[in-house]
């Protein structure tokens, strides 16, 4: 904004109270302002309050002006984000005043890091680096600007301050928390209290518990939130519900406590809950208690009146996202209409994962070609939909009528899709495609869906060599993916390495001593398969039980390998039996190479017939599913195993009906005795 700056000889003087009633009016150029400290306090006034223009027309009629006239209106514009006003009104300034701490402090908060560094000089110049204003000022640029994710120029500016004050230690603590370094904001919270004697504030803890939610080791983040929780009690910032929903959140982010984080949203008050409040603890449920998502949802709706906004139904969607059947997912559909959120981008991108994630791709694809506008996450969603439905034509025809530029994500679910049908050459043309023609370096999820393609189809040298030549060290999920298409293949040597790799990674984890151990079962090395089994237990691991979840009316019932945890197990087994009769009629033969125990024929057969997912069918049919409906699904936390893929492709033909089984890997569509997967999975 250019405006001359005019000498105008003063009138008579007003008193202060006169004069800024008389500023405050509407005002011309022609008006001269009558007093020095009444025309600052009249050009703050409309500054606060964003007249930025008729503040600047006010400080361009005064005849003088000192340091503060100056400051006021640079503060102003700082405070609305005009960096190139600041700029010229504080390169104006110099030619008239020295700056003071406040002009600096402004000017710095909308600097970006070139011109900040251009202020921080005159600043050393002028001795006013270390004042304390300017110093946190300092501190926040450096910490904020992406290129200095080491945080070297803020601690450098950080460790040169004479004094520190609160504001300091919470730019420093906020910044740390940007930049996913907890741990040392932890330790930065330490010195706060021990060395320099500050007490804390509000936003002081709600900024370390937000920094050990991101990028924070889960047992030493636990740790830390724990002791931040106890001190939050002590100085009963606990009933804040601020601090309540970042601690429900860290809890969440690091351990999945969905216990521990119901307890702190019960233990607040209820007058003080806010939605924001709500939708952290419902957002806390979505993975391992999606169920719980509905109940909080509607408790928010009745007992505490709140109305949903985008945020809560999102989270809701995600719920739904993980329940068996779409039923909850298309009841939220039909509030988010009612709701008068129609063509809400983000809604329209959850309501296609949500649908997909329950097995009604036909619902999803329904959503994707009615909005009104996509993103680049819309169409990632619907690729991946096809990709985890065994659709990898379909996906690849949608890819090429992409009217946005693909990223990363887009290839990771192309190439899925390209392993699940086990279309190698195009997967290979896709992972070429990538790089050549959009510039896309691959990534570790790349790499680990090139090893499967190739793992999968057999050609496990070529898999091999990609994660030898990787620019980067391969992770769990490459090595997994390397030894499931060992397992597939029978390649036991291969699967050593695959499986010491995947030990030495994550120790915790049963995956790699369960899959060799199956692998030296399968080639009959019952011996060896019972070595790697004594070692694991050796070493505190369990195995993941299988698990298969259905649902029958309005309830979800659980089912675990074995059924010793359901009460109807014998009305179920005796139903099994009569099912097994008919089955075995039509063809089925029970597979026990999936029984990977140096055990007799016949326990082997038992040891089958009691997988989850065979029990979830038979629950779901002797509650009605037999003949009400028409579809039964299935979620399983395993990958399925050969025989009780082949037991439920006969079921399909058998009973007439569509069985759709979601294992870890993807969908599987059971109809006339045919699986989508093709046998290929």
């Amino acid at each position: 904004m250019n405006i001359a700056l005019k000498s105008v000889a003063p009138k008579n003087c007003y008193t202060t109270s006169q004069a800024i009633r008389r500023y405050m009016q509407p005002h011309t150029i022609s008006q001269p302002p009558p007093d020095l400290v009444a025309a600052n306090n009249a050009i703050n006034a409309h500054a606060k309050r964003g007249d930025l223009h008729v503040a600047h027309q006010l400080f361009a009629e005064m005849p003088h002006r000192n340091i503060y006239s100056w400051t006021i209106l640079i503060s102003g514009y700082a405070q609305r984000g005009k960096m190139e006003h600041c700029f010229r009104l504080f390169s104006q300034m110099l030619s008239h005043h020295r700056p003071n701490e406040f002009a600096y402090a402004s000017l710095l908060s909308v600097c970006d890091h070139c011109h900040g560094l251009q202020v921080h000089g005159l600043a050393f110049k002028t001795g006013f680096d270390a004042w304390i204003y300017v110093a946190n000022a300092l501190i926040a640029l450096y910490w904020k600007n992406i290129r200095c994710s080491a945080g070297v120029e803020a601690w450098r500016v950080f460790e040169g301050m004479n004094f520190r004050n609160l504001v300091t230690y919470n730019s420093m603590i906020k910044g740390l928390g940007m930049h996913h370094r907890g741990h040392e904001a932890m330790v930065l919270f330490v010195r706060m209290l021990c060395d320099d004697g500050l007490e804390f504030d509000r936003t002081t803890l709600l900024t370390l518990i937000s920094s050990l939610s991101v990028g924070s080791e889960n047992d030493m983040g636990l740790k830390c939130c724990l002791q931040l929780q106890s001190t939050s009690i002590k100085t009963a910032l606990n009933l804040d519900v601020g601090v309540a929903t970042s601690l429900i959140k860290c809890y969440s982010t690091l351990s999945g406590d969905v216990g521990a984080c119901r307890k702190l949203f019960l233990e607040t008050s209820v007058v003080d809950r806010d939605i924001v409040m709500w939708t952290g603890v419902m957002a806390a449920s979505v993975e391992r208690d999606p169920a719980q998502v509905v109940v909080l949802f509607n408790q928010m709706r009745w007992e505490d009146d709140f109305y949903p906004d985008c945020y809560v139904f999102t989270v809701l969607l995600k719920a739904c996202a993980n329940l068996v059947t779409e039923s909850a997912a298309a009841a939220v559909h039909g509030q988010v209409v009612r709701a008068g959120f129609l063509n809400v981008l983000e809604l329209d991108n959850a309501l296609i994962h949500a649908y997909s994630r329950c097995g009604s791709v036909d619902n999803a694809e329904r959503v994707f070609h009615d909005m009104s506008s996509r993103d680049v996450v819309s169409w990632n969603s619907m690729l991946k939909a096809y990709a985890v439905h065994g659709k990898a034509e379909t996906a690849l025809d949608l890819f090429a009528q992409m009217d946005v530029a693909p990223d990363d994500a887009t290839f990771v679910a192309l190439l899925t899709s390209c392993s699940h049908a086990g279309m190698v050459k195009e997967g290979i043309e896709m992972f070429d495609t990538m790089r050549e023609r959009y510039g896309i370096a691959p990534q570790l999820d790349h790499y680990a869906c090139m090893v499967d393609i190739l793992g999968r189809f057999g050609r496990l040298s070529e898999a091999e060599n990609i994660i030898r030549n990787m620019p980067m060290q391969p992770d769990c999920v490459i090595w997994s993916a390397f030894l499931g298409g060992c397992r597939k293949h029978g390649e036991t040597e291969a699967a050593e390495l695959a499986s010491q790799k995947l030990q030495e990674l994550d120790p915790d984890n049963s995956l790699g001593y369960v899959m060799i151990s199956n692998i030296y079962c399968s080639a009959n090395s019952f011996g060896e398969g019972g070595l790697i089994r004594k070692k694991m237990d050796k070493a505190g691991v369990r195995k993941e039980p299988g698990l298969s979840w259905t649902e029958v009316g309005h309830g979800l019932h659980e089912f675990a390998s074995g059924g010793q945890r359901h009460p109807q197990i014998k009305e179920i087994g005796s139903y099994l039996d009569g099912l097994l009769r008919q089955l075995k009629e039509i063809g089925y033969v029970p597979d026990t190479s999936s029984v990977l125990f140096d055990v007799e024929e016949e326990h082997k057969e038992e040891q089958l017939y009691l997988h989850s997912e065979k029990l979830a069918l038979v629950y779901s049919l002797m509650n009605g599913g037999d003949s009400s409906c028409r579809v039964i699904k299935i979620i399983k936390n395993i990958r399925i195993c050969l025989d009780c893929h082949n037991f439920m492709k006969l079921a399909s033909k058998l009973l007439g009906k569509s069985i759709v089984v979601r294992d870890t890997n993807r969908f599987h569509h059971f109809r006339d005795g045919a699986c989508s997967c093709n046998d290929y999975w």
